[in-house]
């Protein structure tokens, strides 16, 4: 999905030159001429990057980002015709991730979005791969099973059967589903062992803690039912 950046800079033909460039190189682009109106946009929508003027009318551009910085990560690119270190510093110290200064060649600035945009992608979350359902914790990585800090022992098929019971909590599942995703396709015994093995899981569960995991549905199948 291409990012989304926002240039809030009141010199209309600069702005409209950017957003020409960045639309080019893919980006979708929005634009405003004045502070507050950017502060407005900058945090009602959600953007991967903003390019901020610090001369602006209504509201500075430093103090705009210093009201983003109170509740957003965006990266921000101050943009300004100032050139004083105390400028620079100043937009940094408040939450700027880069300072360009006008005039400036647009694929430095280009350069310089994309650095802030890489540096700021966010770490993809690992999926859990723990499952849990009223206290019962399935860990697929350790494959155990723990409920109340106690180790539940379960044979590597009973691990999977309740793995599959857990992975489709508050669904009734047949016989025949039981069968095919944990005894596999090639299976062509009783389906009574589905029985036995849920007699297995309520011995080591069910009983040991006196608590109902397990539902049977009568003229169906099975339910692991999540309250």
């Amino acid at each position: 999905m291409p990012h989304k950046i926002l240039i809030i800079e009141d010199e209309q033909k600069i702005a409209r030159f950017l957003e020409l460039e960045l639309k080019y190189e893919g980006y979708i682009v929005d634009k405003v001429y004045d502070g507050r109106t950017g502060l407005e946009k900058a945090l009602e929508d959600d953007f991967s990057l903003i390019i901020l003027d610090i001369m602006l009318p209504g509201l500075n551009g430093i103090e705009v980002c210093r009201r983003i910085r109170q509740s957003s990560e965006v990266p921000i690119i101050m943009l300004t015709a100032k050139d004083s270190t105390m400028d620079k510093v100043m937009g940094l110290d408040i939450g700027a991730d880069d300072y360009v200064t006008k005039p400036f060649a647009i694929e430095e600035l280009l350069a310089r979005i994309r650095v802030a945009l890489k540096r700021k992608v966010p770490v993809e979350k690992k999926s859990s791969n723990i499952l849990s359902v009223n206290g019962l914790k399935l860990d697929l990585d350790k494959h155990f099973v723990t409920f109340q800090n106690e180790t539940i022992e379960l044979t590597k098929k009973e691990f999977n059967f309740l793995k599959y019971l857990m992975e489709n909590k508050n669904m009734v599942l047949t016989r025949y589903q039981i069968l095919e995703k944990v005894w596999g396709y090639s299976y062509f015994g009783d389906t009574n062992v589905v029985d036995v093995y849920i007699r297995y899981l309520r011995s080591k569960i069910d009983d040991r803690f006196n608590k109902k995991f397990i539902h049977t549905i009568r003229g169906v199948g099975y339910l692991l039912k999540d309250e």
